[in-house]
């Protein structure tokens, strides 16, 4: 998206010496502690990750200060990072890490610190580790915006019990089965109403002969525009109208306050917030003011949802005040009122701040590769039409009878994971790769080297969603391979969401159009908060 305007498009890159006390850059985040580039020319290893290394000549385990590092000062590496404009991309440099120093190595950033890993076994030894109340790095300007405010934390910033207090209150709403099959119609219906928005543009706008309309597009906009409306319906219980000739201006500056937090957020991780907030710094403003638009945006529909379910019972709202109709996560956390309505407003607004750019961007990436594998397209398309067909328009029937579809999303985000690191704090000594982590140690997955990986993967750069389903690949390393969503009872909390907002989505595209490119060459990526294509894929959509 473009800052300042109400054009949903994919922000563009920044220098980032603009971005201390000017106005914000419009891209600059990353979601990692990892940092500087080894002698900035590291070569691609031709053979993968190097190998393991193993214990010192008497056999013992290392020393934490043996993990080979990218540099001592992480101020030094922090200043090279920001004049060399490194952030944006961050993945490469990790793989470019990884394959020059092995499965295991340290990096410090600013007064961040990490051990960055990359294979599933030792990410299997962090899980055992992470304890009861497992944690993840802070994001400390989200989390000053909250205290300046007087604004409850939600559960991406808890830790601790309080954390597992809503945690398994938020899972009862999001993540059981049975939230699933209560949700899963309002998506559907958002993902068809999209495509009957797509064909009537193809329709009016494409060219071809008589009903052989295609239209080359870039549908990114269209893309956020869903993944917001789709988000709404889910978690306000409401239809916010983005599919219509003039969507509203309000909804808008929603999605354009999201990526402006989203590209401040990179620059006042490493430094400190409240010194900026002091001196008045433009950056620090303009990411709280984005964030207090996201607040405002969340407060707006929760009082009209405290609204509805108080006139259906004619004062405070009940259990079972909405009379069996679902009425979206927000009226089942008010109606069963285990959550203050401080703690409701900051959760849903953090669900709402997290699901927009989190879907649309990996449906760009999917909608590339399946136009530029067509004999993995039709493929996908054959089970999704048998499977649809016998589902009887049961969206959750459908999707259980068209496992590639499943298999796709896993691949898109094997290949483009949003985020490109999960943290991890244990809370006990380790030995990773026969090197000793002491407990309190930040340890990031690095998923994008991970995902791309001979090691852990079957010729990986090859886009294959079959290869989920296949016995050969499950044992290459069982589990910890495909860790987008995160891991154990810190997992992304809007998984159920994501997962089955983009397999729908993707469904009924697939019904209803056959997808291509117009150029077949691989995508360039740029991280932010997440990673995301450069410039976004154009895409044709030929109706079928």
């Amino acid at each position: 998206m473009k800052s300042m305007s109400v054009c949903v498009k994919a922000p563009h890159a920044c220098r980032p010496r603009d971005m201390l006390l000017a106005a914000a850059p419009q891209r600059s985040f990353c979601m990692t502690a990892a940092g500087t580039v080894l002698g900035g020319n590291l070569e691609r290893g031709k053979g993968g990750v190097k190998e393991g290394r193993k214990g010192g000549v008497d056999g013992q385990v290392r020393r934490f200060e043996e993990i080979p590092h990218t540099g001592r000062s992480g101020w030094l590496n922090l200043l090279k990072f920001w004049r060399e404009d490194r952030f944006r991309h961050l993945h490469k440099h990790m793989e470019r890490t990884f394959d020059a120093l092995g499965p295991i190595y340290r990096e410090n950033l600013g007064a961040i610190s990490s051990v960055n890993i990359i294979l599933p076994s030792d990410i299997g030894e962090v899980f055992q580790s992470e304890g009861l109340h497992p944690r993840r790095m802070t994001l400390q300007p989200w989390a000053t915006h909250r205290e300046i405010r007087n604004h409850s934390k939600g559960v991406f910033l808890k830790n601790g019990e309080a954390w597992r207090a809503d945690r398994l209150q938020l899972n009862k709403e999001v993540m059981m089965s049975e939230a699933v099959k209560r949700f899963l119609p309002l998506l559907d219906q958002v993902a068809r109403d999209f495509c009957r928005m797509l064909l009537a543009k193809v329709e009016r706008e494409g060219g071809g002969g008589t009903g052989k309309h295609s239209l080359t597009m870039d549908p990114s906009p269209d893309l956020f525009r869903f993944a917001l409306e789709a988000s709404c319906h889910v978690i306000y219980g409401e239809r916010i109208g983005l599919f219509s000739s003039s969507p509203s201006v309000e909804s808008q500056k929603f999605i354009w306050a999201v990526e402006r937090m989203l590209s401040t957020t990179q620059p006042l991780l490493y430094l400190p917030p409240r010194l900026l907030l002091r001196i008045g710094a433009p950056l620090w403003t303009q990411h709280a003011t984005a964030w207090d638009h996201i607040f405002s945006h969340a407060e707006a529909r929760i009082q009209r949802a405290y609204q509805r379910l108080s006139s259906s019972q004619g004062g405070e709202p009940e259990a079972g005040a909405s009379g069996g109709r679902y009425t979206g996560v927000l009226g089942q956390l008010m109606e069963k009122g285990k959550l203050s309505l401080e703690l409701i407003k900051a959760n849903v607004t953090e669900l709402m701040a997290g699901g927009v750019d989190t879907t649309a961007v990996p449906l760009q990436f999917a909608l590339f590769e399946l136009g530029r594998n067509p004999d993995v397209q039709e493929k996908v398309r054959q089970q999704v039409r048998a499977s649809w067909a016998q589902a009887g328009g049961d969206p959750l029937k459908a999707l259980q009878g068209a496992p590639l579809l499943k298999g796709t999303v896993k691949e898109i985000l094997r290949l483009y994971p949003v985020g490109i690191t999960v943290q991890r704090y244990p809370v006990k000594d380790i030995v990773l790769q026969n090197y000793h982590i002491p407990a309190g140690t930040m340890v990031q997955a690095c998923l994008y080297p991970m995902g791309r990986s001979a090691q852990v993967f079957e010729d990986p750069l090859r886009f294959d969603p079959a290869r989920w389903g296949s016995s050969r690949e499950e044992g290459r390393g069982g589990g910890f391979r495909s860790l987008a969503f995160g891991f154990g009872a810190r997992q992304c909390v809007g998984r159920r969401i994501a997962e089955n907002e983009m397999q729908l989505l993707l469904m009924h595209i697939l019904l209803g159009f056959h997808l291509s490119v117009p150029s077949s060459q691989d995508l360039e990526t740029t991280v932010t908060l997440i990673l995301q294509p450069e410039t976004p894929p154009r895409i044709t959509f030929s109706k079928l």
